[in-house]
């Protein structure tokens, strides 16, 4: 049997995807890939479906009048990309994220670049109300193409320990 999969009878494997509570060791860094590039369409689409009215993401014009000189990367998309990058790894067996904490801009995006994360494991801990489940922290961080650190943010979930839920159907 290949690691990522679990047997489901004889010749037939099933994908698997994320951790489980005991999965998650502390100090670990665990990569995300791919990454995305963000396109200019990504970008405006983004801002049209949160109601961002800020020129600096849709208007070339104005962008072009920025310290910038073209547009930003709306950067809540930013932030949605790198959760969604490290979902099949980091939660695809939550119950529930129950937070993001210390999130932190540090450098531009543009249309155009490419995102890339990583997330480091802070801690761990038993639920104290279920015993099902444990709290897992994480600290993911984005950079694009280049090496730049984009983004950082510290993510808190709700995982199923193994054997529980209805994760592994």
């Amino acid at each position: 049997m290949r690691e990522g999969a679990r047997k489901i009878s004889e010749n037939r494997y099933r994908e698997t995807f994320g951790r489980n509570y005991e999965d998650f060791v502390v100090g670990d860094v665990y990569e995300h890939r791919p990454g995305r590039t963000i396109t200019d369409a990504d970008n405006v689409w983004f801002t049209l479906l949160t109601m961002n009215t800020h020129p600096a993401h849709f208007d070339y014009e104005f962008a072009k009048k920025t310290e910038f000189g073209k547009p930003l990367v709306c950067s809540p998309l930013t932030v949605a990309m790198m959760v969604g990058m490290s979902v099949s790894d980091l939660s695809q067996k939550a119950v529930a994220n129950l937070g993001w904490t210390d999130i932190r801009m540090t450098h531009p995006m543009f249309p155009g670049d490419t995102l890339y994360a990583e997330s480091e494991v802070l801690e761990k801990r038993e639920s104290g109300s279920r015993p099902e489940q444990g709290i897992v922290t994480v600290r993911t961080t984005g950079r694009n193409q280049h090496g730049d650190v984009v983004c950082t943010f510290n993510r808190t979930m709700l995982i199923w320990k193994r054997g529980c839920g209805n994760v592994d159907d």
